[in-house]
């Protein structure tokens, strides 16, 4: 299954794959044998099994950056003391995570939406652990519009 004689590009290792034994050389192997053209010699189920890994990162990403910036507006709108320089750069340092994830993969602004809801929920509770304020504190419903959320500029006053 790897490159004739090659032993950089055998997968085979003394009865490991070669993604089970070096993670970085498997990388580089694959990404050699991509550029060559070389599928029969790719290492399918491991490679299939990153590329899902991998839409499952960027997703959660995209969550725990939502997340953190509802969490973030809903101390500033609710808790005057929390309007700070630090939470301002939080918000806009995960606003522009936020934006750069959507500008470089646009077909997450679906799951984005799909999931704004419920990472408000989230964040609503976290801001009650945080504040000690009762979660009625918070509004039931996101008082903050996605493009609000991904404004690069807004801040509830």
């Amino acid at each position: 299954m790897g490159g004739q004689g090659n032993p950089y590009l055998t997968f085979c290792i003394m009865d490991k794959t070669l993604y089970e034994q070096d993670y970085y050389l498997w990388l580089d192997t694959t990404a050699q044998l991509l550029k060559e053209g070389r599928f029969y010699d790719l290492d399918i189920d491991n490679l299939l099994e990153e590329i899902i890994s991998l839409k499952i990162e960027e997703r959660q990403a995209i969550s725990q950056h939502l997340r953190a910036v509802l969490r973030h507006l809903l101390k500033y709108k609710y808790v005057p003391e929390e309007r700070t320089n630090d939470c301002r750069l939080i918000i806009f340092q995960h606003q522009d995570e936020l934006a750069e994830y959507l500008a470089d993969s646009p077909s997450l602004k679906s799951f984005f939406i799909e999931v704004f809801d419920e990472c408000y929920d989230t964040a609503k509770r976290l801001a009650t652990i945080e504040t000690e304020l009762p979660i009625e504190t918070f509004p039931t419903e996101s008082p903050f519009t996605v493009q609000q959320v991904l404004g690069s500029d807004y801040l509830p006053e």
